[in-house]
């Protein structure tokens, strides 16, 4: 997410290190660099330009404190005017309405409206709310049939519809249902084309006086760069909108429309898709994008998905395993597999982590991703015995393993090396040599090298 970005502001960074202080000279010459950079990576010219003037007048302004070096307070700077411009703080929906609460979702064919109604309608349950699903679509092949697909996967009510009928009758019906069967929202899908149009607009328009939403929310696709930028524009003028949902933002290495859509339509960021599944739609928060642009990662959503994801009852588990002075066996190391796996795997894990932690992980999350289940296809193959009492495995044990996971004797003896190195630091831990421990955290996490 955002690597291209990210990589040239680090540079950019890396630079000013060698300077003593702040000056009009290097601020200046590290500004054409951020400027190159935010341009390549498709922000708009005239949110550019209002960007630098605001770093430059304050980086200039800036009495650096005596433990910053430039580069830090430079990096200050631009990180306050990134979480600015991105919006400043996390913005909610407000549903704070006389049931049913009305969401619209409004933009181009393509942008990800069907998915993020979907996934924005799996928030909502989770919160408690009763919620009812409408596609009035009716021009998009199987747009409905889509919509349906998704209310059934996620045990959702969905209001039905068919292509013979008209999107502003759809919406009303769909509102009149809601409030007959008590739900709390109703999140309106509409129709999108492959470019602006009168009629469109037009469209929507009359839906959104039909329902008259509490929130109506511009879905964009994050690697449309410029032309994001164009649509936001023509949407922001057409619709009172509320909010953006970020869509793809977890395949756009360059990230120009999320720094460009708040400042172009004036309405906030609520959320970002960052994968296809149902559970890939997060709040948005400017603070900790700013952050991973910068390399800095984002620890807080980090520790926030792991509470979400991580088994309180495994973990306790294991806890309790190790007061006891029990070994950390290979049961317990699939576990944690199946545990990262949950968090969404190596890639999910290092695009929140500060990036000089992750330049040798990252550089082939694909390949990690096979090797950690290849790593579980290994352990799957064992007996439980044997993922008890790793000891028991020489060499004739260790070749049927290896027919049985479909893989060579030699990525046996790797998995078992990397569980050797893995219970030597649990041990460490349970012994609370902590700082030891960190020098040799490289290559132990599972399924990876």
């Amino acid at each position: 997410m955002l690597d291209s970005l990210t990589q040239r502001l680090s540079s950019v960074i890396k630079t000013m290190r060698g300077h003593a202080r702040l000056t009009e000279d290097n601020v200046a010459e590290a500004l054409r660099e951020v400027r190159m950079a935010l341009l390549e990576a498709d922000v708009g010219l005239p949110v550019v330009k209002d960007f630098i003037a605001r770093v430059r007048e304050k980086a200039l302004g800036q009495d650096v404190v005596a433990s910053l070096t430039p580069g830090q307070a430079l990096v200050g700077v631009v990180h306050d005017e990134l979480v600015a411009l991105m919006g400043g703080t996390n913005a909610q929906l407000n549903l704070a309405t006389q049931p049913p609460a009305v969401i619209l979702l409004a933009g181009l064919q393509g942008a990800g409206k069907t998915t993020s109604a979907g996934k924005l309608a799996r928030l909502l349950k989770g919160a408690k709310k009763k919620v009812l699903l409408v596609s009035a679509d009716v021009y998009r092949p199987a747009a409905i049939e889509q919509l349906k697909s998704l209310a059934a996967q996620l045990a959702i009510d969905l209001f039905p519809s068919d292509a013979s009928q008209k999107p502003v009758d759809i919406a009303a019906n769909a509102l009149d249902w809601a409030r007959r069967h008590y739900h709390d929202v109703l999140i309106v899908d509409t129709a999108g084309r492959l470019a602006i149009d009168e009629a469109m607009m037009a469209e929507v328009k009359a839906v959104h006086a039909a329902v008259n939403p509490v929130e109506t929310l511009f879905v964009v696709d994050s690697m449309q760069g410029q032309d994001a930028v164009n649509v936001a524009k023509a949407f922001g003028e057409a619709l009172p909108l509320t909010g953006v949902i970020l869509t793809k933002l977890d395949g756009d290495a360059r990230g120009g429309a999320a720094l460009s859509v708040r400042a172009i339509t004036g309405a906030p960021i609520k959320y970002a898709g960052v994968s296809e599944k149902m559970d890939g739609l997060e709040p948005f928060h400017p603070e900790r994008m700013a952050s991973r642009i910068l390399g800095m990662g984002d620890i807080v959503s980090l520790v926030e998905e792991a509470r979400k994801s991580v088994d309180e009852g495994e973990a306790r588990k294991l806890a309790d395993k190790f007061k006891k002075g029990k070994d950390f066996d290979l049961d317990d190391f699939k576990s944690q597999i199946q545990q990262m796996k949950k968090m969404g795997g190596v890639s999910a894990l290092m695009d929140k982590l500060p990036s000089q932690l992750t330049q040798a992980a990252s550089q082939s999350p694909d390949l990690q991703e096979k090797s950690m289940r290849r790593t579980e296809g290994i352990i799957n193959a064992m007996t439980p015995l044997e993922r008890r009492k790793p000891e028991l495995l020489k060499a004739s044990r260790k070749r049927r393993i290896a027919a049985g996971a479909g893989v060579q004797v030699q990525e046996v003896n790797r998995l078992l090396n990397q569980f050797e190195q893995m219970q030597k630091m649990m041990k460490m831990m349970r012994s609370g040599g902590l700082a030891k421990m960190m020098r040799n955290m490289k290559g132990m996490l599972p399924g990876m090298r």
